[in-house]
């Protein structure tokens, strides 16, 4: 039987096409998700929280399972001076989701404002966390992009681009 939950039932009231896959329930990388998959790793993204100054509702920075964020690099695009990593913990606290399952599909209108790396836009699909551990999408960047209402920027010191 397949999996549904809140954001299967988004994708499908948004006739958008994806294909789900079903994981071990434990906190996954998305490098050990793209081994289990037997996909490329830069096609996995994983969701890293990012909280700023002044109150702002943190963002999802969505990279490549083996990206880091550039914290400067991102602050820079954002037009603030300064973002930060918040612990695990913090980051399950502020979208109320586990850590290995916080997806910016489960997120939407909640006030997040999320950016995708650049390097996402030389695929057609990509892999995002399908809002719980264990559970992985694969859906067009694209349809990603609008119903984020995210933006591309550079924002990993090795994703290829360079």
């Amino acid at each position: 039987m397949p999996v549904i939950n809140n954001v299967t039932r988004l994708l499908d009231s948004r006739k958008i096409p994806y294909e789900v896959f079903e994981l071990p329930p434990e906190k996954l990388g998305a490098l050990d998700v793209a081994h289990l998959l037997k996909v490329e790793p830069d096609s996995v993204f994983k969701t890293i929280v990012v909280t700023r100054d002044k109150g702002k509702k943190p963002l999802l920075v969505l990279v490549p399972g083996p990206s880091t964020v550039n914290l400067k690099l991102l602050a820079s695009a954002i037009g603030e001076k300064k973002v930060y990593l918040p612990s695990e913990r913090e980051a399950e606290k502020l979208t109320r989701l586990r850590a290995g399952g916080i997806s910016p599909l489960a997120l939407i209108n909640k006030g997040f404002q999320v950016v995708i790396d650049s390097s996402a836009q030389k695929f057609t699909e990509i892999y995002v966390s399908g809002g719980q551990r264990g559970l992985n999408i694969k859906l067009p960047v694209n349809d990603l992009l609008k119903l984020t209402n995210a933006r591309f920027v550079i924002v990993c010191t090795n994703n290829g681009l360079s």
